[in-house]
């Protein structure tokens, strides 16, 4: 009788599971992300680790619908590429349910808070949190569990009200779980190798700027 009981709970379990609506203010920005084709802009990187020592990078940053987002330049490769997916292309890849968290302020911005919680385990994150500013359909922060290099929090801020793109990104991400060629981060960049191999893990921070930005819808 109690495996029965516990079996009844499952299937209904499942079903509110498979039945649950997408919030409709994620859907909206969603629609607004989807509309874009194609962006391009220019490119500054800076990095907060503290074993690297690195002057301001420059580079093109390029995005072309159901594509990943690349970047190009003569003297750096961007890593890690997670602070890149700046129309959720990733997060929206693979079906999902979403979570009312409530709301909650992020600089002065009243936001909704949702968790995004994949149903494919094709999905290459377990859990996302996205603060949503709902008048100006656009996310100023996330918080991304992967499955394999950690959390990323994202935090995305607009020159303009309407502005679809953010102007400037900060990623935060444990450098412990992210793989960084080191021979790729460019000339004139100085690392303390000594400092790598001390225990515990580092907090890496890299800091993008967009300019001359060019969208096709």
């Amino acid at each position: 009788m109690k495996r029965l009981s516990f079996l009844f709970l499952f299937f209904i379990s499942l079903n509110l599971i498979s039945g649950q609506e997408i919030d409709n203010d994620l859907l909206q920005i969603k629609r607004r992300m989807d509309s874009i084709k194609s962006f391009n802009a220019n490119i500054e990187l800076d990095v907060d680790i503290s074993f690297i020592n690195m002057p301001t990078k420059y580079g093109k940053v390029r995005y072309d619908k159901g594509e990943s987002t690349k970047v190009t330049s003569n003297d750096f490769i961007m890593l890690p590429k997670r602070g890149l997916d700046l129309t959720l292309n990733e997060i929206f890849r693979h079906p999902f349910i979403t979570v009312n968290r409530g709301e909650e302020y992020h600089k002065d911005v009243l936001c909704k808070v949702i968790n995004i919680i994949p149903t494919s385990s094709k999905a290459n994150f377990s859990i996302a949190t996205l603060f949503m500013d709902v008048r100006a359909k656009r996310i100023i922060k996330s918080e991304i569990s992967t499955k394999t290099e950690g959390v990323f929090t994202i935090y995305m801020d607009y020159q303009h009200y309407m502005d679809a793109l953010p102007a400037t990104v900060e990623v935060q991400f444990a450098v412990s779980g992210v793989k960084i060629p080191l021979r790729f981060l460019g000339k004139e960049t100085e690392v303390d190798r000594k400092a790598i191999k001390k225990e515990g893990s580092k907090t890496g921070k890299i800091f993008l700027t967009l300019s001359e930005v060019q969208i096709v819808k």
